[in-house]
């Protein structure tokens, strides 16, 4: 669905400055209201002179009032001509994590076309759309037919030639509330982080959500004894019942397990059981022995 409000367009650059205006000239005419476009690019010679090709675009007023911001990546010793180290691919996501969390604090719809420039571009540029793209916000891989890189550069294909805007899916969050967190980090790395440590916390959520609802209280110890190494014979004498008791215990347990994974094609079994409940089981036990009195 198209925005009512103005929208921005990063891009990524290379040696090919015809990317830009086609993506531009493809989400215009799809009636996407861009207002701004930011080129990210690197400051090697080839670079360098593509975006003097994108810059008399704008300059010649082909595209009215709409604006070009162009940022280069400047790294641990100054602009960045290539990608050589760790500290230039964290300039790099630090750039668009910024970009995009900015236009997201202003309301704006963000449209991020990764086509052109080094590969690593795109992967950084995805790392931070996951990390901050609402529903309404798109990643674009531009297809082209007409043209090769090293042909003449025409910035706008006649309409025989074709042009795809391909969308690209992106994993995004389902809570708007955790977006609004992520905006408020400056980091990108405490982000990732962050992100990180809320998955854990969500999954072991539901771990304790199925522990407590779906298993009796009579599975719960099973699958608890399970979890610390106990074969069905020592479970049985330790709760007092029998083999056949806890067997059947068990089975009950894997096949409610079996249901909350979804039906898996693997045989949801001891190993299974042991793999998705073992580290809830261990928080439990840690915290019931926090909260135990001291002698």
């Amino acid at each position: 669905m198209n925005s009512v409000n103005p929208e921005l367009l990063i891009v990524t650059l290379g040696s090919e400055p015809q990317v830009i205006t086609i993506a531009l000239d493809s989400l215009l005419s799809s009636g996407h209201n861009i207002d701004r476009v930011a080129v990210v690019y690197t400051v090697a010679p080839v670079v360098l002179d593509a975006l003097k090709r994108v810059k008399a675009e704008f300059e010649s007023g082909f595209y009215g009032d709409i604006t070009l911001d162009t940022l280069s990546l400047h790294g641990q010793y100054g602009e960045i001509q290539d990608f050589r180290n760790n500290s230039d691919v964290q300039a790099l996501l630090q750039l668009f994590y910024q970009k995009i969390r900015d236009a997201k604090k202003t309301g704006k719809v963000v449209h991020l076309c990764i086509s052109g420039g080094r590969k690593v571009m795109g992967i950084m540029a995805m790392v931070a759309a996951q990390l901050l793209f609402s529903p309404q916000d798109r990643v674009w891989h531009l297809i082209t037919e007409g043209w090769r890189p090293g042909d003449d550069q025409i910035m706008h294909p006649a309409d025989s030639q074709q042009r795809t805007m391909v969308e690209v899916p992106v994993l995004r969050w389902e809570d708007a509330s955790l977006l609004l967190n992520l905006v408020q980090i400056d980091d990108p790395t405490e982000a990732l982080r962050w992100q990180d440590g809320f998955a854990r916390n969500k999954l072991m959520r539901r771990r304790k959500e199925f522990v407590e609802r779906k298993l009796t209280r009579a599975e719960r110890q099973v699958a608890t004894l399970v979890c610390q190494g106990l074969d069905n014979s020592r479970i049985a004498a330790k709760l007092r019942k029998t083999e056949r008791t806890v067997a059947n215990q068990l089975t009950s347990v894997y096949n409610k397990l079996n249901e909350w994974l979804g039906f898996p094609d693997v045989t949801v079994g001891r190993s299974i059981l042991i793999a998705e409940l073992a580290p809830y089981f261990a928080i439990v036990k840690e915290r019931s022995m926090m909260t135990m009195p001291r002698t």
